[in-house]
């Protein structure tokens, strides 16, 4: 007899007993809370402002449709975040948002990962929630795959003017660097690997809503799209939710930095905005 799968609800998280972790009734989430919290009611689901709930497959095809304006992508993927033509970038819905989350699934709904905003002490929450200097601090990322094992590790260190992202592997093995490129007008960041150019990102208007991303010789090879979260979501939150689309495989790195850009660059504009 095969036994049916736990109900949703919060569970000891296998990798830090100081956490729990939200189960959804099919796979683990990004969502954690202190092992202390006291549950929220009735135990049923996470406390935050997400009328369109980030998991639900439906919605999330409809995101792919309204960025991809029905054209579907032209492959089948490798389900991970690194072989799937089209990502969507889902953040968790927070009314005070202090750390940074964003759920990762496929253009079916399925979960293929998520980011989390990783070494918040409590003096940059106060910070973050008192002040705009949090814009100026460190921050860290790092991108977990369905299994909740870490891929990539993205730091953006303290910076005045322009943002510079530094991109490794789990173990932290360099690969290399995501480098704003200007202040004014339509951003732009570079890929630097090893000292050289091997592509960047490029807002298509000043407002930085959607993204082009090259390889070294200008050829795009991969497009972000902001899509509408919902009017609660925002009006009352500062989540964003996008849909990438990467029509052919990469080889690496540039792979990497192209799924460490699209899956971070809403942190530099965000933390930029004011």
């Amino acid at each position: 007899m095969t036994s049916s799968p736990p109900q949703p609800g919060w569970y000891p998280d296998a990798r830090d007993p100081r956490l729990h972790r939200w189960w959804d009734g099919q796979a683990w989430t990004a969502d954690t809370r202190p092992a202390y919290q006291t549950p929220p009611p009735s135990d049923s689901e996470p406390i935050e402002l997400d009328i369109e709930r980030a998991h639900d497959p439906a919605r999330i095809q409809n995101q792919v449709n309204r960025a991809t304006r029905g054209r579907g992508a032209a492959r089948t993927g490798g389900g991970t975040l690194f072989t799937e033509p089209v990502l969507v970038v889902n953040q968790r819905a927070k009314l005070i948002e202090m750390a940074n989350e964003f759920g990762v699934f496929d253009q079916n709904g399925n979960r293929l990962g998520g980011v989390v905003e990783v070494g918040q002490s409590t003096l940059k929450k106060a910070i973050r929630l008192l002040t705009n200097y949090d814009q100026f601090l460190t921050h860290k990322f790092e991108v977990r795959d369905a299994n909740h094992s870490t891929v990539l590790k993205v730091t953006r260190p303290a910076k005045v003017f322009k943002s510079r992202f530094l991109v490794t592997r789990a173990d932290e093995t360099p690969i290399g660097e995501i480098v704003q490129e200007n202040v004014f007008g339509k951003i732009r960041f570079g890929f630097v690997v090893d000292g050289h150019s091997v592509g960047g990102i490029f807002a298509e208007n000043w407002r930085a809503w959607n993204f082009s991303i090259r390889d070294h010789a200008g050829t795009e090879v991969a497009r972000v799209t902001k899509t509408w979260g919902g009017f609660l979501k925002a009006a009352f939150t500062t989540a964003d939710n996008y849909v990438v689309e990467i029509p052919q495989p990469l080889p690496d790195p540039l792979a990497s930095m192209v799924v460490a850009a699209a899956l971070t660059i809403d942190t530099a504009l965000k933390q930029d905005t004011d």
